[in-house]
C-alpha cells in the first residue's frame, strides 16, 4: 500500500514505478479518509497510485462530479504524469463518466466499478463468479446509453475485467438476457444452499457468522478458532466465498462458524443484490461475531458502516459479540462492556475468551427441559444425547427421566413422539415433583 500525505487539499502517494501497472489518478469530493480507502482499493486492484486529489464540495457536480476548473487541472495533471486511468470516489452516472473521459482524455471509472473489478479478480467459486457477473451486468445496463461507446474497453485493465464485455456494450438486450440466465443459474445454486441450511437446522447445530469491515481479520480469526486454512491476506476483499467450519466449544458441544465477505463504506447496491444468497447466511445465523480492526483509526466509523449494512440485510437485531481484533497493536485498551472483547488473531490473545462467549450465546439458544421417556421408546434417549446436552439422567418406574438442553427444532421433534405432558420446562417439572 502506498503511503499518502495530505497537503492543501491534495493527496500524493509515494511509490516506485512499475510499467506493468496502470498509472492511476484518484479523485474525491468526500474526505481524506475516504480517499485513502479508495487508494487502498486501487492498490488491491493492481493500480499504481500516482496522485490523489481531494476537492471538498457540498455535493458533486451533476455533469462532471468535480468543478469544471478542477477538471481542466486534472487533464493537465493526467497528461504530465502519464496517467492511464482516473478513479472517482463515488458512483457516477454514465453521462458523468462520458463527460469526464472526453475532457480528461483517459479512461475513467468510479468507486463501484473499481470494487466490482476487485470482486471479478477475487471470485473463485462458481457461485461467486456468477454473483460478480450479475453485479457487473446490473451496474453496466443503465450506463449503456449515458456512456455510449465509452463502455468499449477492449484494451483491458482495471474496470474491464469480467466475462463477455465485448458484447455488453453492443447489445442492451443481450445484457438483459444474460442477467436472466445468471439469475437462473444462481437460483439453482441457492436451492442447494437452502437444502444444506435446512439440514443444519434439522441437526440443531448453531450457526455463528463472522462479519465485519473488509480486512478486519475475519479469515485469520476463523483459521485460528477452527483450524481452517482460508486465504488470509492484508488486502481488501481477500475473501469473497463463504467458508464454513466446525468449532468445538468448551462444554463438549459444537457449532458451525462461517466467514463472510467483508463490508465497506459505499458498498455498491449491485453487490448487495447479487450476493443476497451468500449474505443470507448472515441473516440465518444464530449469533454474529462482529470483527473490527481495533488498530485502525477509523475503527468506530467502520463499525457504524457494518451496523448499517446489517440493518439493511435485516440482521440488525441478531445476538452479537463485538471482537476488537489486532489488539496486539494497541498501546491503550479502554475497558469494554460484557459481550465486547479484545482479541488478536495473530497472537491468539483473547481467543479462548471469545470461544467461551460464543458458547454462552449458543447455550442461550437452548431450552432446559425435563423429559420422561417411556422404556418402550428407549431409542429416543440416544437421540436426545446426540441432538442436545443431557445434564442428568434418572431411571424411574415410568421411564428414563432426563434433564437436557435442546434447541427449539429438536425439542419439537422429541415432544411429537412422546405422550402429552412428557416434556416440561425443568423448573416446572421440579416444582411439581
Amino acid at each position: 500500500m502506498h503511503e499518502i500525505a495530505l497537503a492543501d487539499g491534495r493527496v500524493r502517494a509515494s511509490s516506485g514505478i512499475d510499467d506493468a501497472q496502470e498509472r492511476a489518478l484518484l479523485v474525491s469530493v468526500d474526505s481524506a479518509e475516504s480517499l485513502s480507502e479508495l487508494a487502498a482499493l486501487a492498490d488491491t486492484a493492481g493500480a499504481l497510485v500516482i496522485e490523489c486529489v481531494l476537492q471538498r464540495l457540498p455535493k458533486p457536480d451533476p455533469a462532471t462530479y468535480i468543478g469544471s476548473g478542477k477538471v481542466e487541472q486534472l487533464a493537465l495533471n493526467a497528461q504530465a504524469l502519464d496517467v492511464d486511468i482516473c478513479i472517482f470516489d463515488d458512483e457516477l452516472t454514465g453521462a458523468q463518466l462520458r463527460n469526464l473521459e472526453e475532457r480528461l482524455g483517459v479512461k475513467c471509472i468510479d468507486r463501484t466499478g473499481l470494487i466490482l473489478d476487485i470482486f471479478a479478480q477475487r471470485a473463485r467459486s462458481s457461485e461467486g463468479k456468477l454473483q460478480v457477473e450479475l453485479a457487473q451486468l446490473q451496474y453496466r445496463l443503465p450506463r449503456l446509453m449515458g456512456q455510449g461507446t465509452a463502455l468499449s474497453r477492449l484494451a483491458g485493465g482495471i474496470g474491464t475485467r469480467g466475462p463477455g464485455e465485448s458484447k455488453l456494450e453492443q447489445d442492451r438486450r443481450y445484457i438483459r438476457r444474460r442477467i436472466a440466465d445468471v439469475n437462473e443459474s444462481l437460483r439453482e445454486l441457492e436451492s442447494r444452499r437452502e437444502l444444506q441450511r435446512r439440514q443444519r437446522q434439522k441437526n440443531g447445530v448453531p450457526l455463528v457468522a463472522l462479519v465485519g469491515y473488509t480486512n478486519a481479520g475475519k479469515s485469520t480469526l476463523l483459521n485460528h478458532l477452527a483450524g481452517a486454512d482460508v486465504l488470509a491476506e492484508d488486502k481488501l476483499f481477500a475473501t469473497l466465498d463463504t467458508t464454513t467450519r466446525k468449532l468445538e466449544l468448551p462444554d463438549n458441544q459444537s457449532c458451525l462458524i462461517i466467514d463472510t465477505v467483508g463490508f465497506i463504506n459505499k458498498l455498491p447496491h449491485e453487490l448487495v443484490s447479487a450476493f443476497r444468497a451468500t449474505l443470507e447466511e448472515v441473516v440465518q445465523a444464530d449469533v454474529l461475531v462482529v470483527v473490527s480492526d481495533a488498530a485502525n483509526p477509523e475503527c468506530q466509523q467502520q463499525r457504524r458502516v457494518v451496523a448499517e449494512v446489517l440493518t439493511q440485510l435485516g440482521a440488525g437485531d441478531k445476538p452479537t459479540i463485538e471482537a476488537y481484533n489486532k489488539c496486539d497493536l494497541l498501546t491503550e485498551r479502554p475497558p469494554l462492556p460484557r459481550g465486547q472483547l479484545y482479541v488478536s488473531a495473530r497472537t491468539g490473545e483473547g481467543l479462548d475468551e471469545l470461544t467461551r462467549e460464543i458458547q454462552r450465546r449458543a447455550a442461550a439458544l437452548l431450552h432446559r427441559v425435563r423429559i420422561l421417556v417411556p422404556y418402550a421408546q428407549g431409542q429416543l434417549v440416544s437421540r436426545i444425547h446426540a441432538q442436545g446436552k443431557v445434564i442428568s439422567e434418572e431411571y424411574t418406574d415410568e421411564g428414563t427421566l432426563l434433564t437436557a438442553l435442546l434447541d427449539a427444532i429438536a425439542l419439537e421433534r422429541v415432544a411429537r413422539e412422546l405422550p402429552p405432558g412428557s416434556v416440561l420446562p425443568a423448573n416446572e417439572r421440579e416444582d411439581n415433583a
